[in-house]
């Protein structure tokens, strides 16, 4: 699953879309830890734009645990946002919601990054 990637101020915004699941989760945990390391290396928040997101199994969920995990030991962060009602329940059932700071919309997110993250979000 290819991962796009967006730059707003201090904020690395990756849009996974479509199914995340036993097909993919290994070429998507890839991409996401190239992104952490960017994010690392920058000083930057990543953030998860899931709007696109249909739908996440429980090795997806484990790319995103993974995730989580590497951010906290350099002392980052993970944010989502933008969820899909299904993946937001998927999540929520999973109580996967209670390891991340998730947000309605990519807007929040960004505004919860920084004023920066958010100024260049609205300038486009």
């Amino acid at each position: 699953m290819p991962l796009p990637h967006r730059l707003f101020g201090d904020a690395r915004v990756l849009t996974p879309a479509g199914r995340l699941d036993h097909s993919n989760y290994e070429a998507f945990r890839v991409d996401l830890a190239a992104h952490e390391a960017a994010c690392a290396s920058e000083r930057q928040t990543l953030v998860l734009d899931l709007s696109g997101l249909e739908y996440v199994s429980s090795a997806g969920l484990r790319c995103f645990m993974l995730a989580a995990k590497e951010a906290k030991a350099r002392n980052g962060r993970v944010l989502l946002a933008a969820m899909h009602p299904v993946v937001s329940e998927i999540f929520r059932i999973s109580r996967f919601n209670l390891l991340f700071d998730i947000f309605p919309t990519l807007s929040e997110a960004l505004a919860a990054v920084s004023a920066e993250a958010k100024a260049a979000f609205e300038r486009g």
